[in-house]
């Protein structure tokens, strides 16, 4: 059977909600994101055998994102392309379902990745098909309604988030601590170059002519105890989680090129990383802050490793609560995780982060030359993924 190899990551700067990305469709996005991850791994567009995007907010986007992302990308009409959406888990599944298909034999090279246009969601008219009889009517926000929202308590993840909080012993001093390492530690790397080596620039047309993009809006410079303290709760009252310790809404993709290791081989293409396992579990759903370490557990025991064997860790910051729980539940040391930042301070633009997070561990692996490395995610639903990957170094 064959093993799975990354050949390169590549993703754009992640915008804020209304930010230098809010015109620029999730396709389009998607696309740049891919282009990219092509240039890098030196794979052509014409060798690609099949594409698996993600994407959650697709009302209004037409059929099949991925294709559209595909096309518009160089790769030919001729290859196959899928849609994902497993809410935030959709960029790392993504990569999961490729190397399914690599290790059946079903195809040698592909690209995952995951994009969102947050900035674009639709505001829903879902009666007015047939009419409006009488009275006013109601604009359903199709971000929120489709990414952010429980179908089932019909609750915001925020405000389950909170509900659970102090069931889980998570306090809000320790979110805040936790938001402020986010944003000082992706402010340090993007000052030394590690987060720019993830990010390809984006070109953005206005009516003054195209701007450039190619830096994550998200990270503050400023941020600071004091000011995470004075911000209110979200949702909740005496609530812990607040629009500082929370992600951002946002703009953004990521791609990855994934093949067998022997087509990697054949054709002369160094891997920055192999696929040792992935696993999937689902949870009652206010639970989010349990399933990333749910996840990675089984997919531990399905690689016959420990959480020692580890090396970095990259696991969503959903909340600053998820990766808080994570970490406590794995009884791993937080020194290893999330060491550029994450979605606190660089954003979670939500069909994207799963990408984001598998390609920042594999390149930050290899800058320290080498070793295992656990991404791991919980999505909406109530559900969580996560992915072991092996770099050799380079």
């Amino acid at each position: 059977m064959p093993k799975t190899v990354i050949l390169s990551a590549a993703r754009t700067p992640i915008g804020k909600l209304g930010g230098g990305l809010s015109t620029v469709d999730a396709t389009d996005l998607g696309a740049t994101a891919i282009k990219a991850a092509l240039e890098r791994a030196e794979v052509q567009p014409d060798q690609v055998q099949h594409v698996v995007m993600g994407q959650v907010l697709q009302a209004g986007q037409g059929q099949i994102p991925s294709r559209q992302a595909q096309i518009k990308s160089g790769i030919p009409k001729e290859v196959s392309s899928e849609t994902i959406n497993k809410v935030c888990a959709s960029g790392i599944r993504s990569a999961c379902l490729l190397d399914n298909a690599i290790r059946l034999g079903d195809l040698d090279v592909g690209v995952a990745g995951g994009m969102e246009s947050m900035s674009k969601a639709p505001y829903m008219l879902k009666e007015a098909r047939f009419g409006f009889r009488m009275g006013d009517g109601k604009a359903i926000d199709a971000m929120v309604n489709d990414g952010l929202t429980n179908p089932f308590s019909g609750k915001h993840m925020a405000q389950e988030a909170s509900e659970v909080a102090s069931e889980l012993e998570l306090t809000r001093p320790d979110m805040d601590r936790w938001a402020l390492r986010s944003h000082q530690r992706a402010v340090k790397a993007t000052d030394e170059g590690r987060l720019p080596e993830e990010i390809v620039s984006v070109s953005v047309k206005g009516k003054k002519g195209d701007t450039v993009v190619e830096v994550d809006e998200g990270p503050r410079r400023e941020a600071s105890l004091e000011a995470l303290a004075k911000l209110p709760p979200i949702f909740i009252k005496d609530g812990s989680h607040t629009a500082g310790n929370s992600p951002g809404v946002n703009d953004g993709a990521g791609a990855l090129v994934v093949s067998s290791d022997e087509w990697a081989k054949r054709n002369g293409r160094p891997a920055l990383a192999t696929i040792v396992a992935h696993a999937q579990v689902a949870d009652d759903f206010p639970y989010l802050a349990r399933t990333p370490a749910l996840a990675a557990r089984k997919a531990l025991e399905k690689a016959g490793l420990s959480t020692d064997d580890i090396d970095l860790w990259e696991i969503n910051e959903a909340f600053a609560s998820v990766t808080l729980n994570s970490i406590r539940t794995l009884g791993i040391d937080e020194e290893k995780v999330n060491v550029n930042g994450g979605a606190v301070a660089l954003g979670h633009p939500i069909g994207a982060s799963g990408a984001r997070i598998l390609g920042a561990l594999i390149l930050e692996l290899r800058r320290r030359g080498g070793g295992l490395g656990c991404a791991a995610i919980c999505s909406g639903g109530g559900q969580g993924d996560a992915v072991i990957v092996e770099v050799n170094g380079g």
